[in-house]
C-alpha cells in the first residue's frame, strides 16, 4: 500500500529537483563528491545534483555525507538549505532518526519561513512515528509522536501533512490505550481490581474514541461484578449500551448482568438514569477528541 506520506516525500522532493533541472548540467549516475579532490568541490548546483543522485539510487549513507560536504563548503548557498532537508531526510531512510531529527529541528530553527518547514515538522513527526513500540514496552516514543504531530496540525492546519497527522494521531492514542488495557488485564487476573478499575477508567475516561473505550467499560462491568459492586456495574454497561449500542463489548455485559440476575436492575436504571440512553437506540454520543 502506497503511504500518503510517501507520496508527500516524492512530491517536495520532485520541487527541489525541477529547480536544480534549470541551474545545473546533470552528473554521472555514479558521481560521489568524494570523487573530487579534498576539499575541492564542484560548483554548488552540481554538488547539490550529486547527492540528490546518491539518495534517488538509495545510497542514503553516501548521501548524507555528500549533503554535509555542500554545507560545510557552500554554507550560505540555497543549496544548502535544501542539502540540510535532504540530509535529513536520507538520515530518516536510513532509520537515523535520532540524527535526523536533530538535522530536522536544526532546519527548523534556521530557516523558519523556508516553504518547505511543513515538510520539516512533518517529517520530524515521522522519525518519531516510526519509533513507536508495542503496546506492551515503554511508551516514550507514543508521547513524542503525538507531541510532534499535534505541532504539524496546529502549524499547518490545512495542509496535506496535517490531514495525514490526524490519522497517525489516533492510531497514537489508541497505542496509549492499549498499554492502559494491558496493564488494568494483567491487574484484573492478579485480583489487583483497584488498580485495574483504575487504569479501565483512564481510557474510558481519555480515550474515548479509541477502539479500546468499549473493551474498557465492559470490563470495568466485569470487575465490578467480582467485587460485588453490582450499582456500579450497571452503570457502567449503561454507559457502554448507550455509547457503543452495537458494540460486542455491550453485549457481553449485558450478558454478565443476566447472567447475575440483574438485567432487570438495568432496564430500571437506564428509565430513571439522564445520563445513560433508554431502550431504544439513539445516534451515538461524540465524546471529546483532543485536537
Amino acid at each position: 500500500m502506497t503511504h500518503l506520506r510517501t507520496g508527500l516525500a516524492r512530491l517536495s522532493l520532485l520541487a527541489l529537483g525541477l529547480a536544480l533541472a534549470a541551474c545545473s548540467s546533470s552528473p554521472k549516475g555514479d558521481a560521489s563528491l568524494g570523487d573530487f579532490a579534498s576539499g575541492v568541490l564542484p560548483p554548488p548546483a552540481q554538488a547539490y545534483a550529486i547527492a540528490v543522485g546518491q539518495m534517488q539510487k538509495g545510497n542514503y549513507d553516501m548521501a548524507v555525507k555528500d549533503f554535509n560536504a555542500l554545507q560545510e563548503t557552500y554554507p550560505y548557498s540555497t543549496w544548502s538549505i535544501h542539502a540540510e532537508l535532504l540530509g535529513a531526510y536520507s538520515q530518516y531512510k536510513q532509520m537515523d532518526y535520532d540524527d535526523a531529527i536533530s538535522s530536522l529541528n536544526r532546519f527548523i530553527q534556521l530557516y523558519p519561513e523556508d516553504q518547505e518547514v511543513a515538510y520539516a515538522y512533518y517529517l520530524k513527526a515521522l522519525c518519531y512515528y516510526e519509533q513507536i513500540d508495542g503496546v506492551q514496552r515503554d511508551q516514550t516514543s507514543t508521547y513524542e509522536t503525538i507531541q510532534a504531530l499535534q505541532d504539524v496540525i496546529t502549524r499547518f492546519p490545512d495542509s496535506a501533512y496535517a490531514r495525514d497527522a490526524r490519522i497517525k494521531l489516533r492510531l497514537a492514542y489508541n497505542r496509549l490505550a492499549g498499554h492502559e488495557m494491558a496493564i488494568g488485564r494483567y491487574y484484573e487476573k492478579q485480583h489487583l481490581y483497584a488498580a485495574a478499575i483504575g487504569r479501565y477508567q483512564d481510557v474510558a475516561n481519555s480515550y474515548q474514541t479509541t477502539t479500546y473505550a468499549p473493551e474498557a467499560l465492559e470490563r470495568m462491568v466485569e470487575v465490578y461484578l467480582d467485587l460485588g459492586l453490582t450499582d456500579q456495574a450497571i452503570r457502567a454497561a449503561s454507559v457502554l449500551g448507550y455509547n457503543y449500542p452495537g458494540s460486542s463489548w455491550y453485549q457481553a455485559a449485558y450478558n454478565k448482568l443476566k447472567a447475575n440476575g440483574l438485567v432487570n436492575a438495568a432496564d430500571e436504571s437506564a428509565a430513571n438514569s439522564d445520563s445513560v440512553a433508554p431502550a431504544a437506540p439513539k445516534p451515538q454520543h461524540h465524546w471529546y477528541w483532543p485536537f
